[in-house]
């Protein structure tokens, strides 16, 4: 592969994919609007969006498969399509589910995959299949036919095709898909191993748990459009914290709440759910009750933060409160998704 021990700090500056204005329109409809995205070099990336939001379009606009109605998009600092022939075979790419031949055996697939390559050596053919089918675990298949192959062995087979060449770019569709618990973890460790090489991995999954635990980076799309980019604790810190108390005085708990500028959410039987609320720049949040307006929880709500955990436990207690538990819930990547597409969690478009 690319790269080496070093790679990391001697990656390239710039971006390995950068979009302005990208835009596919199939007749009045436009499935990918506007769209400018860039993926930093050396990145895990997750492209996350609902059905039908245009992330496969996207794809295919990059690899040069789909020419853009308007605007225009680089890869690897290079015009797509029109550097098609010098920039694809930098770029590795397991889109919509891999193809083969199935009555040939995985490292035939292979081989043919590598023949197609003009810049490859014939004579170290077998050692480039070999080596791609075992970072992939399927040496142990290289002879089977590909109809025997189970839906995971053929994700896995797709991967290795990606990987037959040194890569600056790998651009995965749903990478873990069909794959059994032990496969994911080796596929996530696989992605892992090759950005610590240098290279740049752009995902398109709906595994939102999988993204947060390969990720470095995201963008999220909704009908075509790009609602956010950035790191994943960037996305992350943009969504709402969440608390949760638990006690018989629900009433009482959810009026100081209010006092403290948290926005009160319905909750279970016994249960008080609360979030600090979206602020557009305007009025900050109301200052706390007289028990606590000169204290530290009064000065985080007026300055739009959410108090300290142990402030606001503090602040029910003194109000009276029986607090029979308090939760203060991290932020996850599924809730900001839900909160920037106003969609479920059925993202695998």
């Amino acid at each position: 592969m690319t790269g080496g021990p070093d790679a990391a700090r001697t990656r390239p500056e710039g971006a390995a994919i950068r979009t302005q204005g990208l835009t596919k329109r199939f007749g009045a409809r436009k499935a990918v609007d506007g769209l400018a995205l860039e993926v930093p070099r050396g990145a895990v990336f997750g492209f996350l969006g609902p059905n039908g939001s245009g992330k496969t379009t996207t794809i295919r606009m990059l690899l040069g498969l789909v020419a853009p109605s308007s605007g225009h998009a680089e890869v690897l600092g290079q015009p797509m399509p029109r550097a098609g022939r010098s920039v694809l075979p930098r770029v590795g790419a397991l889109v919509e589910g891999p193809a083969f031949y199935p009555f040939l055996t995985g490292a035939a697939n292979l081989a043919r995959f590598d023949a197609a390559d003009p810049l490859t050596a014939r004579a170290t053919r077998r050692a480039r299949v070999g080596a791609a089918l075992d970072r992939v675990g399927l040496s142990h298949a290289a002879e089977k036919k590909v109809h025997a192959y189970s839906l995971g062995m053929k994700q896995r087979l797709g991967l290795a095709a990606a990987l037959l060449a040194p890569r600056d770019l790998l651009v995965l569709d749903e990478p873990t898909n069909g794959l059994d618990p032990q496969g994911t973890r080796e596929v996530r460790g696989l992605i892992r191993s090759l950005a610590e090489d240098g290279t740049t991995v752009f995902v398109s999954s709906h595994l939102l748990a999988e993204v947060e635990q390969i990720c470095t980076h995201a963008a999220v799309l909704r009908a075509g459009q790009l609602v956010a980019q950035g790191t994943l604790d960037a996305l992350r810190a943009g969504a709402r914290p969440r608390i949760e108390v638990r006690t018989p005085d629900t009433a009482a708990a959810a009026d100081v709440l209010r006092r403290l500028g948290l926005h009160v959410e319905p909750g279970g039987p016994g249960t008080v759910v609360a979030a600090v609320p979206a602020h557009d720049g305007g009025a900050p949040p109301p200052a706390a009750g007289p028990a606590h307006a000169g204290g530290p929880v009064g000065t985080a709500a007026q300055d739009g933060g959410t108090p300290p955990p142990e402030d606001l436990v503090a602040a029910l207690v003194d109000a009276g409160v029986r607090v029979r538990g308090f939760t203060a819930e991290a932020t996850t990547l599924e809730e900001r998704f839900v909160e920037l597409t106003g969609e479920g969690f059925d993202v695998a478009g």
